[in-house]
């Protein structure tokens, strides 16, 4: 997995920067004691006097013939429940009779919010926000972030399958299908994970079979800022159709295999300048499955006044923009290079908050890159793609945006195209279009 990971800000251009406090580390939600016998104290069982010897069939036994104290060795495990953890999840079923929708297979908990969008089982409130914020955070690499189970996980297993990004942690393989599953899965190659196989069930991890429609679902009444499309299934996806406006995107939707030489790869049209571009333009050329746009680079040269790129890219995609009632996957993204003055980037939020039925209503979203203490390049980023809105593990806080790019023309390394800050974005695509290794 990719190690050096954009940071992300969550900026409300409305807020009072006084009014905005540091998100604080996420936390497991549960941390209380099991009192448990162990093995150890069974001394107190049997009495003193009465030494006891291990027999053959496994029974602790007395030495003496007038005892009746006898404990099986099978029975230490019921005497020692594990305390509350994703261990607790087998012990729970296996041991307790307990339905796993009845557990959160995320973390073991047993106070349930809801129930898991991709598999059968609960999940608790704190894993519910955790799974909303994070399940659609991508790497570099072009893989999920986090594990698609528990939205956390420290050591990932990814699937080779060329048209799925998901990973699952060795934590959850372990827990849910038997122990050291994970090791079986690091020594297979290619390895399809649960969601693509055939199969659904695999020990206690059983996938739901319109986990696609479950996962819109969950979205729709859970989350209060982020809507998506229902994810198609891989028959159901279409080469992606792309118009790149002031920025020439290709490279990176090569880099994830949405673009190609090959037969039914997607298409791409690139335009620098869309002055003279009317309606019946965009609808000779289109449609368009995803419309990008961005303002020019920080310290490059430019025709236009920096607010021209925002409002001819908003008039362009108004041109394309789908029907309220449209559930044809339908994705943009602007970004603005810092050169946007204040007044220009608050008129572009209230533009791309305009309506909420059609997946509109996003935050700003700031992005930068780091090397040690120095910020080296950032961009300002609107979009309906879900992974721009999940919430990165990065504090709120209030910028001086004009301030940060000054510091960037002094500081930046000039090697990198801005577009190359936000690619991981483009990941969750896959989901929605045909992609090709």
């Amino acid at each position: 997995m990719a190690q050096d990971q954009a940071e992300v800000i969550m900026v409300d251009t409305d807020s009072d920067p006084e009014e905005i406090d540091s998100s604080t580390e996420a936390v497991m939600p549960f941390s209380y004691r099991t009192d448990v016998v162990s093995l150890s104290s069974t001394e107190e069982i049997i009495p003193a006097a009465t030494p006891a010897t291990l027999s053959s069939n496994g029974v602790v036994s007395p030495e003496t013939e007038n005892s009746d104290d006898v404990i099986f060795v099978s029975s230490v495990e019921e005497l020692n429940p594990p305390k509350l953890s994703k261990g607790n999840i087998a012990y729970e079923v296996n041991y307790n009779g307990r339905n796993i929708e009845e557990i959160c297979i995320c973390c073991g908990g047993l106070e349930i919010h809801s129930q898991h969008p991709l598999f059968h089982g609960g999940i608790c409130a704190p894993c519910t926000e955790k799974f909303l914020e994070r399940f659609f955070l991508c790497d570099d690499d072009g893989c999920q972030a986090d594990c698609a189970i528990c939205c956390w996980g420290s050591s990932l297993m990814i699937c080779d399958d060329a048209k799925c990004c998901r990973c699952f942690c060795d934590e959850c393989v372990d827990t849910l299908v038997y122990a050291d599953h994970s090791k079986e899965i690091k020594d297979t190659h290619p390895w399809r994970c649960f969601l693509c196989v055939s199969k659904n069930v695999h020990g206690l991890l059983k996938k739901k079979t319109k986990w696609r429609e479950e996962l819109k679902q969950f979205y729709d009444q859970e989350s209060n800022s982020l809507n998506i499309y229902q994810p198609l299934s891989p028959w159901e996806r279409k080469p992606i159709h792309v118009l790149s406006l002031f920025d020439n995107i290709t490279q990176e939707l090569k880099r994830f295999g949405f673009l190609g030489k090959s037969m039914g790869n997607g298409r791409l049209k690139y335009l620098d300048d869309v002055t003279d571009v009317t309606r019946a333009h965009i609808e000779e050329w289109g449609p368009f499955d995803f419309i990008f746009g961005s303002t020019p680079p920080v310290a490059k040269s430019y025709k236009h006044p920096s607010a021209w790129y925002f409002y001819q890219y908003m008039r362009i995609l108004q041109y394309e923009r789908p029907p309220e009632r449209s559930h044809k996957p339908f994705f943009w993204l602007f970004v603005d290079n810092l050169v946007l003055d204040e007044e220009t980037r608050d008129t572009a939020s209230r533009f791309f908050q305009a309506s909420k039925k059609t997946f509109w209503e996003v935050e700003a979203v700031l992005i930068y890159k780091r090397s040690d203490d120095i910020i080296q390049n950032a961009v300002h980023v609107w979009s309906n793609i879900p992974s721009v809105n999940s919430k990165y593990s990065a504090a709120s806080s209030y910028m001086d945006l004009s301030l940060l790019a000054k510091k960037i023309l002094r500081t930046r390394i000039f090697s990198q195209r801005p577009a190359t800050i936000i690619r991981n974005f483009f990941v969750p695509l896959k989901d929605y279009f045909r992609a090709f290794s």
